[in-house]
């Protein structure tokens, strides 16, 4: 798995992660969403574009990444997710709290 971020005003930063978001992948993204947290980057986007499948550890690194922007005061949102993505966010219920918006913009804009 490859992941860019890509940091912008305000405190925000878009991270695109790209290829499986599974088992192997998933303490690589949340190490880098923490990190940015700790950079006092705490409104997070994750473009999930690039996510061919993502897994329970995968939704596990979202999710320390969310914790980690709301205890900075910020937020984590998802953007772009597959339809795989977002029928493990739906059965999970976690579309609820990774809330996924359309667009990265859409996302920006609430985040």
């Amino acid at each position: 798995m490859e992941i860019s971020a890509e940091r912008r005003d305000g405190g925000v930063t878009v991270v695109r992660p790209e290829g499986r978001l599974d088992l192997l992948s998933a303490a690589e993204l949340k190490r880098l969403l923490v990190e940015e947290v700790g950079a006092g980057q705490n409104r997070l986007v994750v473009d999930l574009m690039g996510v061919t499948f993502i897994d329970s550890s995968g939704l596990g690194a979202l999710i320390g990444g969310l914790k980690a922007a709301r205890t900075a005061g910020g937020n984590l949102r998802l953007a772009r997710a597959g339809e795989q993505a977002l029928t493990i966010l739906e059965l999970t219920t976690l579309d609820r709290v990774l809330r996924p918006y359309p667009t990265v913009e859409a996302a920006l804009a609430a985040a």
